[in-house]
């Protein structure tokens, strides 16, 4: 008999738990509805945050190409007392190192969003072209005397 008493509080507890957990489908739908609007504000804020990223970095980058041709502008106007031969050769090779930084500009000009994913390969991308035109510009400056 003792088993009987007190299975029947457990029992009664568990049913108590059981029917207190349960919703309404008002209620269901009214939580539905909640996550619904708690989602898209989640997503609005991401968007957000991502478009004012590629903002930010299209700033960035425009500084550092604008500091390109400026230092390029600087060496071709210290190229012009280098012998004719070398100075031929410099003006050349600045001249390709000006077309690169000028597609970098445009490249990130043209860039549309589309997608977090697509932006972080295209800043990586951008990134190792704009490391690339640096050191291609830090060995042009270089003056290798051996």
């Amino acid at each position: 008999m003792k088993i009987k008493i007190s299975s029947v509080p457990a029992l009664l507890f568990a049913a108590h738990l059981v029917f207190a957990s349960c919703n309404s489908p008002e209620e269901k739908v009214e939580n539905a509805q909640e996550n619904v609007n708690d989602a898209k504000e989640d997503l609005e804020e991401a968007n957000k945050d991502y478009l004012a990223e590629i903002e930010d970095y299209r700033m960035q980058s425009i500084a550092k190409t604008d500091e390109n041709d400026k230092a390029m502008a600087d060496f071709k106007a210290r190229v012009k007392n280098e012998k004719k031969d070398a100075k031929e050769d410099y003006n050349k090779k600045i001249a390709e190192l000006q077309k690169k930084n000028t597609d970098l500009k445009k490249k990130m000009a043209d860039y549309k969003e589309d997608g977090k994913e697509n932006w972080e390969t295209f800043k990586t991308e951008f990134n190792r072209d704009m490391d690339e035109l640096g050191k291609a510009f830090n060995d042009l400056t270089v003056k290798n005397t051996k």
